[in-house]
């Protein structure tokens, strides 16, 4: 924890030393007291963290080979039926579980390598978080949990997480495949539906409002609130992410619907992070909200390009502006952002030098949007730009750049 959190410290101690390299120790450290014989939730624990810290700095073997220990060692404990003394340690082994199964979806798409979890039926969603925060080891199992807490914010990322790896098979099987047209489109038409219907299933008091937000970062889960929607948002644009190359074309009708559908899903993912921003205990400044605003970015870039109407092209301008600022700051804690930056500008390259093509969703694209701790292999050059990572690369020059 120490070495994620480093970064952001604010004691004189370590204010002459660069923030991305003040974990470096802690994390040495913690590598060398993990036991790997030890087979535990201890160990789980420490693997999920140091993989975290691999991934921060641009490592995705390394991290892919510790979540892969955490997901055998919970295997091998059969994690969330492991006998225990208390609820409290009951729901920790199933939200340690339901954890991993979301971290072995998005990690093992990352390097292209098989899932290793497969979703237990049988295991009940975590808790209310609320409620979870509210046992003691002294209760025992005799607690109660009111119905009205059974919806809680690690179950509906579960719930979502489910989409996400449908998303990522069905776009890395059409880039390796080559689906038929009739096929993507089925499978686009059943994925929108679900994410529609897990929009339409959320209580009130989960939805993406204002309100919302500040009532959980007055409990201290701002930031778990924000990162729901992150991913809500963030799968909608990888899944209609396709049909902006058609757009472009303007080859079919239903093109121009999932286009717009991608669009509304970048422009309000860029929105709840500066609303996240802008309310004490939301802030979002892990790495992956990088990745994620590199990818909203590009369809900003897509309204630059091809957009009709004149106040849309200026919104895109303005996100465009608010990201880069953003990104900005999120590269002076993370290593692995400079992967981000340098992506968005190939991308932003590969835009100058062929627009038509750019969005096209083949096997390079998919790696874009999906392999996000490692460099892609470059469309283009952008060695012809003095600064590449600065707004003027962009092609945008705006009067004054204020950060967010």
């Amino acid at each position: 924890m120490m070495a994620l959190s480093a970064r952001f410290s604010t004691s004189s101690h370590v204010s002459g030393t660069d923030p991305r390299e003040r974990g470096r120790g802690y994390a040495k450290e913690c590598e060398r007291l993990l036991d790997w014989n030890d087979v535990s939730l201890t160990t789980i624990q420490a693997c999920v963290l140091l993989g975290a810290i691999a991934i921060t700095n641009g490592n995705p073997a390394s991290e892919s080979i510790h979540y892969a220990v955490a997901c055998r060692i919970a295997q091998l404990l059969d994690l969330p039926n492991c006998p225990v003394t208390s609820r409290v340690d009951q729901e920790v082994n199933i939200r340690m579980w339901w954890s991993l199964n979301m971290i072995d979806v998005w990690s093992s798409s990352g390097v292209r390598l098989p899932r290793l979890l497969t979703p237990k039926e049988d295991v009940p969603p975590p808790m209310d978080e609320i409620a979870f925060l509210g046992l003691t080891r002294s209760q025992g199992f005799d607690v109660t949990i009111e119905k009205k807490q059974q919806s809680s914010l690690l179950a509906e990322m579960v719930r979502l997480n489910r989409i996400l790896l449908q998303i990522n098979d069905l776009n890395i099987r059409a880039s390796e495949r080559e689906l038929d047209a009739e096929t993507i489109l089925s499978n686009v038409e059943n994925l929108s539906k679900q994410l529609d219907m897990w929009l339409e299933e959320l209580p009130d008091h989960i939805r993406d409002t204002r309100r919302n937000m500040e009532r959980y970062a007055a409990q201290g889960l701002g930031r778990v609130f924000v990162a729901i929607y992150l991913g809500y948002y963030h799968y909608g644009q990888m899944l209609f992410y396709r049909f902006l190359h058609e757009d472009s074309q303007r080859l079919t009708t239903h093109a121009r619907h999932y286009a717009e559908k991608c669009k509304q899903h970048a422009g309000s993912l860029c929105d709840i992070v500066y609303a996240s921003d802008e309310v004490p205990g939301c802030d979002v400044k892990y790495n992956m909200v990088g990745h994620v605003l590199v990818i909203a970015s590009t369809v900003q870039i897509h309204s630059l390009l091809f957009e009709a109407d004149d106040s849309n092209v200026t919104k895109a301008k303005t996100r465009l502006e608010k990201n880069f600022c953003f990104l900005t700051r999120l590269r002076d804690l993370w290593p692995t952002l400079d992967f981000c930056m340098d992506r968005l500008m190939a991308f932003h390259e590969a835009c100058r030098n062929s627009a038509d093509t750019s969005f096209r969703m083949d096997r390079w694209m998919v790696r874009f949007l999906v392999e996000f701790a490692s460099p892609v292999s470059d469309k283009t050059s952008n060695s012809n730009v003095d600064n590449p990572w600065s707004l003027a690369g962009l092609g945008i020059t705006p009067p004054e750049m204020e950060a967010i």
